[in-house]
């Protein structure tokens, strides 16, 4: 294994470069995993327009427009870590409104976002048609691991000490989750890109053969 050191700009010039080279049936599923001080839905949309510039269609989906229901996840207070860690995203809606139609067979016609999380109601959001050959970038936390049907995962990775010091006082509280995660699940010994963010303005890619 070897750590390279990348600039941000590079990175996703690299991440842009990587997968829109990757074919498969249907529309390429990208899982984009960090925790929020990681910047995933940052990365995420960054990649965008790169991705458009190389002949890809693409659609950013947050995983946190896939909450579930207040009633469910805040059944056990507003802070509980374990509750974080289990039941807040709506994998099973996530996985009918966006990773399924984006599959082999999918229709490619794709929800961007269910829920509202600051009002705790559905969105009345239009449907978007992505076409053969799209991408579809999932951002977000906790999202590898659980069986999600990802065809290409992009880890960021934050130490402990990083997570702990980049993480708002209102949000320590779900630090516990994120350690769960990484003793649980070890997301950075799987997933196909898995990038280092303990300082964001110096990234570094971890080296792995991928996108073979």
């Amino acid at each position: 294994m070897r750590v390279r050191p990348i600039s941000p700009d590079r990175l996703v010039t690299e991440l842009a470069d990587r997968l829109a080279d990757v074919a498969v049936p249907g529309r390429l599923r990208v899982a984009v995993d960090g925790a929020p001080a990681a910047g995933p839905d940052r990365l995420a949309a960054a990649l965008v327009d790169p991705l458009r510039a190389r002949g890809r269609p693409v659609a950013h989906v947050r995983a946190a427009d896939f909450l579930r229901p207040a009633s469910v996840r805040l059944e056990f207070g507003h802070t509980n870590a374990d509750s974080y860690y289990d039941s807040w995203t709506d994998e099973a809606g996530l996985r009918r409104e966006v990773l399924d139609p984006a599959g082999p067979t999918g229709s490619g016609r794709l929800l961007p976002a269910l829920r509202d999380p600051g009002t705790d109601r559905a969105v009345r959001a239009t449907y978007l048609e992505l076409p053969a050959g799209g991408i579809v970038l999932v951002s977000g936390a906790l999202l590898l691991g659980g069986g999600l049907p990802f065809d290409r995962t992009v880890h960021l990775e934050l130490s402990p000490a990083a997570l702990a010091r980049r993480t708002p006082q209102p949000h320590r509280w779900t630090l516990p989750a994120f350690a769960r995660y990484a003793e649980e699940v070890v997301p950075s010994a799987f997933a196909d890109v898995v990038v280092r963010v303990d300082d964001p303005r110096r990234p570094a890619v971890v080296e792995s053969e991928i996108y073979g």
